[in-house]
């Protein structure tokens, strides 16, 4: 039977993820971690292999906390048109109200980790396939509902849409200013607000 931890692991996961998101992984050391995560070198070794394992466990940590509940949160009040745009304007006022400037842990990673280490790397894609898969599955809600135009792309649309967030969140690293941000976001918020045809009347015989 193996050896209880003796930490709470919780809490020394949130210190990891702290320490990945503000330094980044290549100048985040073991050190670094161990002091951040209030662990022991060698309680990080036993528990989680080594610096590499610890990344992919702080990075499911922060898609749990941060992008799967932004997800379900807005998804849940059932209006698909409003939950994309509720989306795209909470990452807004996140990103303004970054002083530090840290952006997102996963867009981070997707740009600074995934291009030298090609497991990573699908990690990362998977998490950012959750967010389009978002995007498209209410692009779908809102053509059966009428509220979006019914030729409109799901997957080409929702494809745009997560690129234009990770856009954002590179942008605002550099220029966080809500004018910018948010004419980078109108444009394509503005597809799913395209007139909606109504069904043509079959002629009668």
């Amino acid at each position: 039977m193996g050896r209880l931890r003796e930490f709470d692991e919780a809490k020394a996961i949130d210190g990891a993820v702290d320490c990945f998101w503000s330094r980044g992984y290549e100048a985040t050391s073991v050190r670094d971690l161990a002091e951040h995560m209030g662990i022991g070198g060698a309680s990080l070794y036993n528990a989680y292999g080594g610096k590499r394992a610890l990344f992919v466990t702080a990075l499911a940590r922060y898609a749990e906390r941060s992008m799967r509940e932004r997800i379900a949160r807005h998804e849940g009040n059932g209006q698909p048109k409003e939950a994309i745009r509720a989306f795209f304007a909470e990452i807004i006022e996140r990103s303004l109200a970054d002083r530090d400037r840290k952006g997102c842990l996963l867009v981070n990673s997707a740009l600074d980790v995934a291009p030298h280490d090609a497991e990573i790397g699908k990690v990362v894609a998977g998490y950012l396939e959750e967010i389009r898969a978002f995007f498209q599955r209410n692009i779908e809600a809102g053509r059966r509902a009428g509220q979006m135009p019914r030729n409109l792309d799901a997957a080409g649309v929702s494809a745009h849409l997560l690129g234009v967030l990770m856009g954002i969140r590179v942008l605002a690293r550099t220029r966080p200013d809500r004018a910018l941000l948010e004419s980078v976001a109108r444009p394509a918020l503005d597809l799913l607000d395209m007139p909606v045809k109504p069904r043509a009347r079959r002629a009668r015989s």
